[in-house]
């Protein structure tokens, strides 16, 4: 008899841009510009960035085939974006979560709020490992705006 186990976690991680949301909103809607500070340079990347459409990341991690899944339910232009998602490594499924991405007006700039609800299965992955790893994923899109801006 298998043992499985489930847990799940909600976070939420904010930060600020000096750009204004629409510069923001569009670092993830335009799939060049994404791919390059949310799938890292040695992953494939394919996005269709409408409601109803799917992104996806085929990539490595600690040696494991990582393949990361995402469809849009909900685009709000310069707004709101919420999607679901799969984390499957070696086939194996992962993570599933429900992500909301907030661009809020702020002064010149924007406040983004992102909250990812997830259920993380069998203990493949951490609470703590997606939220620091979502973390990272936000850095590199300061740098990406700080440059492209």
């Amino acid at each position: 008899m298998s043992h499985s186990e489930t847990a799940h976690s909600t976070y939420t991680l904010e930060r600020h841009y000096a750009v204004p949301p629409a510069t923001v909103f569009s670092a993830w809607a335009d799939p060049k510009v994404k791919a390059r500070w949310f799938a890292g340079q040695h992953a494939e990347h394919d996005l269709d960035f409408r409601v109803g459409g799917r992104e996806r990341v085929l990539g490595q991690h600690d040696g494991k085939a990582l393949t990361y899944e995402t469809q849009y339910h909900d685009i709000v232009p310069d707004e709101r974006i919420v999607c679901s998602s799969a984390l499957s490594f070696d086939g194996t499924l992962s993570t599933l979560s429900i992500t909301t991405v907030e661009f809020v007006p702020d002064g010149d700039g924007t406040r983004l709020v992102l909250t990812e609800q997830g259920t993380y299965l069998d203990g493949h992955e951490q609470p703590a490992w997606r939220e620091q790893g979502t973390a990272t994923q936000l850095d590199a899109l300061t740098a990406e705006l700080e440059t492209t801006g």
